[in-house]
């Protein structure tokens, strides 16, 4: 069965999450620098098959889209041009960021640790898929 990946946008990093090939666990795979996410997505989908695409959906607390939402945008039409057989949902990805901090708290990452903010958005973008998988079953 093919994977889902998740990201978790930003104009600094990437953060990338990954189902099993059977679809029942999201992993926090890597963080990439925008710059070099489509290189590193075309390398992955050669080695493993992709079902689809999660983007996080930055939406403010009345419903609008935030200031990011336009990078999301544009990322999701880089990924539809080089990947145009490859699915894509939006996943609202409120309070991600702030679940990631905590679930690295809970996991007991050292304070140096959960400063790290690749591990954040990693993190982050486990927590999108999760929830899309949810909405799955």
């Amino acid at each position: 069965m093919p994977r889902i990946m998740a990201f978790d946008y930003g104009t600094k990093r990437v953060g990338i999450a990954v189902t099993d090939p059977l679809q029942i666990i999201a992993t926090a795979l890597d963080t990439v620098h925008p710059k070099d996410i489509i290189d590193y997505l075309r390398r992955y989908v050669e080695r493993e098959p992709v079902e689809a695409f999660v983007l996080g959906d930055p939406i403010q607390m009345d419903g609008s889209p935030s200031e990011s939402a336009q990078h999301v945008k544009g990322f999701s039409t880089l990924l539809k041009k080089a990947f145009p057989g490859i699915p894509q949902h939006r996943v609202d990805e409120r309070f991600t960021s702030k679940m990631a901090h905590e679930t690295m708290l809970q996991g007991g990452l050292k304070k140096s640790d959960r400063r790290n903010k690749e591990t954040v958005d990693a993190i982050a973008a486990t927590i999108i898929l999760q929830y899309f998988m949810q909405t799955l079953r």
